[in-house]
């Protein structure tokens, strides 16, 4: 319980211990100094080190306040805040998983079918019997996953404390607003595109079918579109296209040539349109789940953001949707990573003279140790990002912090196992309601 208690400019910061009760319920936090008596008197055992949470070895119905839990949804970050009347109880930012599913997606796709064209190369199409596999409400991999780790998120602090009710904050973006901020009427109908017969169309007339790289001094008459970005993970948006003449189109695949600095894909609305799918989705399945669920919306946390002369942040976000304005907030919170449970892919896809494949797959142990464990470096709690066969390790802090790029892991201590959600505990540094 030592290392419960950090320094902060001077003031003492005492964290919260969370409590479970015999029967696995939780009960309100209490002080670590009351935990190590429980503790030492061998009234409760330690459940988990981060965030410290005991469990009690006898009855205890214990007392309860009403817990509200805020929900600050995102398409790349998580904030919660559980806050009663007078205290902040809980908070934290969750990041989630940027390694492109979409991109994973589409190279198993692309391996199984080049796979079957070479070993069933006559086996019947299967396509009509697939039609009818999406049930009702099926939603992409990349937006299935992001909601079940809200959903998880939220579940993890239920497991902490007696939540009396959530509050989600959505958020709902008018993409074609933001194209064209003139927009109206039956324009929403429309489309960029109307009048012309496919996206290639489009773009070729956009672009005054004129090649974009050499602007017609080659003067090839032939014109074809260019990818910006990979057509895996940047799809056939307009604004991930461009007009190139044969030859530019050929010389930059061969490396010849690279396009113009000015040229780059345009604003890309996946964020947007992913909060935009996901708002009623994850908003019905809490209700099946929790009771008391309800829904705000940016502005109103805005609102009382500016208000209360609050920082922008997604925990301050979190914070306000909880509505507990006039709660003493805690100077730290819980910064969490979701990373990537397995990697299943046995090969790289490249293949070397006589048929050779390099192993896609590091060793699941080097040394006792697995990639994102939790290790201890000279009191310092880090986690393994790289390993090396040699055993020189990677080891950094989830902000980003690079502890070294190199250490022997003989230096290193196991602190925790590997988990697919990474925590560690940081300061913020605001110990009152500002």
């Amino acid at each position: 319980m030592s290392k419960g208690t950090i320094t902060l400019k001077g003031d003492r910061l005492i964290l919260l211990v969370y409590v479970i009760n015999k029967h696995g319920k939780p009960l309100m936090p209490c002080k670590p100094r009351k935990a190590r008596l429980l503790l030492k008197n061998k009234q409760a055992k330690i459940l988990k080190y981060e965030p410290f949470t005991i469990q009690l070895l006898y009855g205890s119905s214990g007392y309860k306040q009403k817990v509200s839990l805020g929900i600050d949804a995102g398409s790349k970050h998580v904030g919660a805040s559980a806050t009663t009347k007078k205290q902040e109880l809980y908070a934290s930012q969750t990041e989630l998983r940027g390694d492109m599913i979409v991109k994973l997606l589409s190279d198993r796709r692309e391996l199984r079918r080049s796979r079957r064209s070479r070993k069933t190369r006559y086996r019947k199409p299967r396509f009509l019997n697939r039609v009818h596999s999406k049930h009702k409400g099926w939603l992409s991999p990349s937006i299935e996953n992001k909601i079940n780790t809200h959903i998880r998120i939220i579940d993890d602090v239920y497991k902490l404390l007696p939540i009396y009710n959530i509050i989600v904050e959505t958020a709902s973006f008018d993409i074609q607003k933001l194209k064209n901020k003139d927009i109206s009427g039956k324009e929403y109908q429309e489309g960029e595109q109307l009048g012309f017969s496919n996206v290639r169309a489009y773009v070729l007339s956009r672009d005054n079918h004129i090649c974009q790289c050499c602007h017609g001094k080659l003067k090839d008459n032939i014109l074809q579109v260019h990818h910006i970005e990979s057509r895996k993970t940047g799809g056939n948006a307009p604004n991930n296209l461009i007009t190139l003449c044969k030859t530019c189109h050929a010389k930059y695949h061969s490396g010849e040539i690279s396009l113009p600095n000015k040229i780059h894909r345009g604003i890309r609305f996946k964020d947007a349109t992913f909060m935009g799918i996901m708002r009623w989705t994850l908003y019905e399945r809490l209700k099946k789940l929790y009771k008391n669920v309800s829904m705000t919306y940016g502005y109103i946390t805005k609102y009382k953001r500016i208000k209360y002369s609050i920082e922008k942040s997604h925990v301050a976000d979190a914070f306000c949707i909880a509505n507990n304005l006039s709660a003493k907030r805690l100077n730290y919170y819980y910064l969490q990573k979701q990373v990537r449970r397995h990697n299943r892919k046995l090969h790289k896809s490249k293949i070397y003279s006589g048929g050779y494949r390099k192993n896609n797959q590091a060793k699941y142990s080097v040394f006792g140790f697995h990639l994102f464990d939790k290790v201890n470096y000279k009191n310092i709690e880090c986690f393994v990002f790289g390993r090396r066969s040699s055993g020189s390790f990677d080891i950094r802090k989830l902000n980003g912090e690079v502890i070294s790029h190199g250490i022997s892991y003989k230096k290193l201590k196991l602190a925790e196992y590997r988990k697919s959600l990474l925590i560690e505990r940081e300061v913020c540094g605001a110990s009152s309601n500002g």
